[in-house]
């Protein structure tokens, strides 16, 4: 309800700390009207958001990001309209925009005096967003797992497994066309947690070959060689200023330097 959510922010000291935190606790309001829609019978949850609800990213993120994997359960205009729906009831003041394309759907709701009714902004005016996206057509080669998971609410996800997670974050660093600091972050965070990990590489090729990669494909024997060179030539005073919004500890920019991801990369698995 939105008493809780202004309480919880209220509870919070700075502006990108009570920002992440509504955000959040939105997010996972979203996805619990989506679990109890069945969406996840046929959706995949993936993403910064999926690292962070089910292996506890120490960032926030923000969109909702997923993937097709059978013949959807729910429409996605129905889906939109039964979140908009539980929304208002909750007391939420919300709009939206979306695109149902075959290839992509997605939304952006809108919530309208949230971020003044919560000390955030002194307009009333500015209005707060969370996206949903849905890929339906993503790559093949995923491997899915079911999760369930307590933050606010309990849900039940399928989920990429975290090779797949990795391949979709390798993906984007080597496909992006600009850097983007939360991606970079996100590397470390993999190579550190995981010591030894590896992408799954039939998803990676295969996404590498859907956005038009025209380079050397990533293998057993080269990805670290390739991601080095990303982060390499990246602007790392970019990236930190990029993610540190993010961060629930901003000092975590003091480990997860370019630095120590090279090096991370560098380390024999």
């Amino acid at each position: 309800m939105k008493d809780y959510v202004l309480e919880l922010v209220s509870g919070k000291e700075g502006y990108n700390a009570k920002l992440n935190a509504m955000r959040e606790y939105l997010q996972a309001y979203t996805l619990r009207i989506m679990h109890d829609e069945g969406v996840f019978r046929s959706v995949a949850f993936l993403g910064g958001t999926a690292l962070r609800f089910l292996h506890g990213l120490p960032r926030f993120s923000e969109d909702l990001d997923f993937s097709l994997t059978q013949k959807p359960q729910v429409k996605f205009e129905a889906l939109l309209k039964k979140i908009m729906s539980e929304l208002a009831a909750a007391g939420y003041d919300v709009s939206l925009s979306y695109n149902d394309k075959k290839t992509v759907n997605s939304a952006f709701v809108k919530f309208q005096g949230l971020m003044f009714e919560a000390g955030i902004s002194p307009l009333k005016s500015q209005k707060f967003s969370i996206k949903i996206e849905i890929d339906n057509k993503p790559p093949q080669g995923a491997i899915f797992e079911t999760q369930l998971v307590n933050r606010y609410f309990p849900i039940s996800f399928l989920s990429y497994e975290i090779k797949s997670l990795f391949a979709g974050k390798l993906h984007v660093l080597l496909s992006r066309k600009y850097a983007k600091g939360r991606d970079y972050f996100d590397l470390g965070w993999y190579l550190s947690k995981w010591k030894g990990i590896e992408p799954n590489f039939t998803l990676l090729k295969n996404a590498l070959k859907q956005t038009g990669w025209s380079g050397e494909l990533p293998d057993k024997d080269n990805w670290r060689e390739l991601i080095y060179k990303a982060v390499e030539h990246a602007d790392w005073k970019k990236i930190k200023q990029d993610v540190e919004q993010f961060l629930e500890n901003p000092s975590d920019l003091n480990i997860f330097t370019k630095e120590n991801v090279m090096h991370l990369l560098k380390a024999s698995p």
